[in-house]
């Protein structure tokens, strides 16, 4: 069957035999796992239950949830009534739902557990006292998703007809989703995708990756991020089973107990998947450590489908045997495929991966361009490592007189919610949407993105820093958790330095009680002065104008919960550069 409507998916789900283990979560301990059939059943009577509350096609409905399958009845549900499925991060405040519940008018919430209907609750309330609030956990005194579905399963013949006569007329052009994006600055932009916008999306995601029926996917990014929905809609097309991730503390042992074969992930997780494996490295002795080291810097040189000649490969099939085979066992043991966006993922841990035996699919877009532009392939000519890939088919980009990178085709978005002026001015007077990123096309097919237009600034010789460039090759030390590059109108580049301290735990631990390594490590001289050997070392690498001249450490670990980064792993650096004020104002002190 043709595929045009999100909801369609769970037609295609009939084509094939019932599927013991189509979506998974852990539940008291144990793995949770809902058949294909019964992810039909519970979301079609979910969808009666919809209808008879009330709801009707245009309507707005938030989840608030972490992921897990009740997630995906709630929308397909939503879809195929034509109501608008409103998805937010739960790591956001009560005044934050307060602000998307009135400016979408939501008609009802679903809220995943007891914390977060605490925060939602009184939003709710506030915005309208009518609202109705369903939970997906059972909650003493809250209204459980399960009684609507159930009253659904009762509904009449004539509702029933009704529901899929709706569903009949719902048209790929018809609004989908309302994505609020969770910006570095300001208040949230509402997003409008279509069910063409996603469709399309999901299945040229899904001819790349190429999952099959007996894999199994980790599903770790935000089903509330555009890039987790997508990654989600497209392993259910390939009827591959997805386990939903506990939380990001649980991503190894959940690795271990599912033997995943592919998950998706953004750069960050990377990042801490390869500074752990460094750090297990640098604690080996003798020829152990010789030979892990020797397999990192083979990886570092890596080319895909043999270019690097015989010898090279011949190498590699000995490192892969003596090293990159325990990366893998770490992983599960069936790791070949990781879909990663959002951000960008510096080339080295791209390399080093391939020739791990684990293909990174590197891919670029926006929550407004659905959110995939390019993306790599697996065959060769369609891949460039270092790059996010080629177009994908319908879709098309051009590169601005100033660099920006344009693109045109069924990925973009409606427009913004409620706001045509900012829908406007997001296009050029062609219709080519403006990404507000700056980028190349390199071979005639090929797109480099630098950094967001935006976070690109200029020294006071005149010289241009895109501080993204840098920040990627300063966090290939396993010492440095997370680095922020300053210096808009200054002399010189500098920088703020986020250590990575439980590499340095053995050694301090030697030295201090438990107690003092947060708050007194980034003040011993050990560790200033191992930070700024790297600073050194890695200086090498980048142009003598980008080299960091002077930084200072911070103590605090930079995350979503304590607001210096975006629920997406991204440096909100308007916030960081406020919370640091005083230090960055003692690096440039006259």
């Amino acid at each position: 069957m043709k595929i045009t409507r999100t909801f369609d998916l769970l037609e295609r789900y009939a084509s094939f035999p019932d599927k013991d283990d189509a979506l998974c979560h852990k539940q008291a301990g144990q793995w949770k796992k809902y058949s294909s059939r019964k992810y039909t059943e519970l979301t079609r009577n979910l969808s009666y239950g919809l209808h008879g509350l009330g709801l009707r096609k245009g309507d707005m409905v938030i989840t608030v949830s972490s992921n897990r399958p009740e997630w995906n009845f709630a929308d397909l549900a939503m879809a195929m009534l034509g109501i608008i499925h409103v998805p937010v991060f739960p790591s956001l405040t009560t005044s934050d739902y307060e602000y998307i519940i009135r400016n979408c008018r939501a008609k009802a919430v679903f809220v995943s557990d007891a914390k977060l209907l605490k925060l939602v609750r009184p939003a709710a309330i506030a915005a309208d006292s009518s609202m109705h609030i369903f939970t997906f956990d059972m909650i003493e005194g809250s209204r459980h998703w399960l009684s609507l579905a159930q009253a659904g399963s009762r509904s009449s013949e004539e509702t029933r007809n009704t529901v899929h006569s709706i569903g009949r007329s719902i048209q790929p052009g018809d609004c989908a989703v309302l994505i609020y994006t969770s910006g570095t600055t300001g208040k949230p932009k509402g997003v409008m995708l279509s069910h063409r916008n996603l469709v399309g999306n999901y299945l040229a995601a899904a001819e790349v990756f190429g999952l099959k029926p007996e894999d199994k996917f980790m599903s770790i990014l935000p089903l509330c991020h555009v890039g987790g929905r997508m990654g989600n809609y497209q392993t259910q097309y390939s009827n591959t089973s997805i386990y939903y991730v506990e939380n990001m503390g649980a991503i190894a042992a959940n690795m271990q107990e599912i033997k995943p074969d592919g998950f998706d992930a953004v750069p960050r997780i990377l990042e801490k998947f390869y500074n752990v494996i460094i750090s297990r490295g640098k604690q080996l002795t003798g020829i152990k450590k010789k030979l892990f080291f020797s397999a990192v810097r083979l990886g570092d040189n890596y080319k895909p489908f043999g270019e690097n000649g015989w010898f090279y490969e011949l190498k590699l099939a000995l490192a892969d045997k003596l090293v990159f085979s325990r990366w893998r066992a770490a992983l599960g043991n069936r790791v070949r495929l990781v879909g990663c966006g959002g951000a960008s993922l510096p080339p080295k841990l791209e390399r080093i991966f391939w020739a791990a035996g684990i293909r990174i699919i590197n891919m670029y877009g926006l929550t407004e361009t659905s959110p995939i532009i390019t993306i790599n392939r697996q065959h060769k000519g369609g891949l460039k490592l270092g790059s996010v890939g080629s177009v994908i088919e319908g879709v098309h980009v051009k590169i601005a007189g100033d660099g920006e990178i344009l693109c045109k085709g069924h990925n973009v978005m409606l427009g913004y919610y409620n706001d045509p002026d900012l829908t406007a001015s997001a296009f050029d007077e062609e219709g080519w949407f403006r990404t507000g990123d700056i980028g190349h096309i390199s071979g005639d097919r090929f797109l480099m993105v630098t950094d967001r237009k935006k976070e690109i600034f200029k020294l006071s010789c005149g010289k241009f820093i895109a501080p993204q460039l840098i920040e990627n090759v300063f966090k290939e030390s396993p010492m440095i958790d997370q680095i922020m590059i300053v210096g808009e109108h200054e002399k010189f580049v500098s920088a703020l330095i986020s250590p990575d301290l439980r590499y340095f735990e053995k050694l301090e631990a030697q030295k201090a009680p438990e107690a003092r390594i947060k708050g007194l490590l980034v003040e011993s001289k050990e560790l200033v002065a191992a930070i700024a050997s790297e600073v050194d070392k890695y200086n090498k690498a980048v142009c003598p104008h980008e080299r960091i001249l002077r930084f200072r450490l911070v103590s605090d670990e930079w995350s979503p919960a304590t607001g210096e980064l975006s629920p997406t792993l991204k440096l909100k650096r308007q916030v960081i550069m406020y919370k640091y004020h005083s230090l960055l104002e003692e690096v440039y002190r006259k």
